[in-house]
């Protein structure tokens, strides 16, 4: 009796554990696609942009297709996450394209910034404060994630989580890092039309 009482906790133990790393990678898909969804956002608001500052952004149309071309490829990765966080080929695909655009995004707004003149038009200034809001939202979510990652990893790599992960094949996630220097210099912007006003 002794015996099947261990086996049925041990049991028991196993199934509660596993249970607990499938809710926490469950979690970890919602957390990414919270991120997601900001970025959709910012992807959104960007065109408005340079379409409000016709005349002077016509130089940036190329950053504008190239940060488009990021987010469709970056789109893709995220689905592949989504369904699967331990995807490390994707996240490294989908961090780079997302790296890409937030570059991009940085050029514009540095562009934006150096006419005084787009600054004092109030449609332009509601959607540069909808976009900095925008990249407020994506670096706590991107924080949420991460602390989610640690959390899951932690739990994965402890005792009886280990064995339990082996046993029901489940992974370590990465954390999303900055892993392109380039995301933390500031802009260069070179302008082409002219005076400032």
């Amino acid at each position: 009796m002794f015996w099947f009482l261990l086996v049925l906790f041990l049991a028991f133990a196993t199934l509660n554990q596993y249970n607990r790393l499938i809710g926490l990678k469950n979690k970890l898909s919602n957390a990414f696609a919270q991120i997601d969804i900001q970025l959709q956002r910012r992807h959104d608001l960007i065109p408005n942009l340079v379409e409000s500052c016709q005349g002077y952004m016509d130089h940036e149309r190329e950053t504008l297709k190239s940060i488009t071309t990021a987010r469709s490829q970056g789109a893709d990765a995220g689905l592949q996450i989504q369904k699967d966080p331990t995807n490390t080929q994707a996240l490294a695909v989908w961090n780079d394209c997302v790296q890409h655009e937030s570059m991009g995004l940085r050029r514009i707004m540095a562009t934006v910034e150096y006419y005084p003149a787009l600054e004092a038009i109030e449609t332009v200034r509601q959607l540069m404060d909808a976009l900095q809001s925008t990249e407020n939202r994506i670096g706590f979510a991107r924080q949420a994630y991460n602390d989610l990652v640690a959390l899951y990893n932690t739990a994965l790599q402890g005792f009886p989580g280990l064995l339990v992960a082996r046993l029901g094949g489940l992974r370590d996630v990465p954390q999303l890092e900055l892993r392109n220097p380039g995301i933390r210099e500031v802009p260069q912007v070179h302008l082409s039309c002219g005076n400032r006003s």
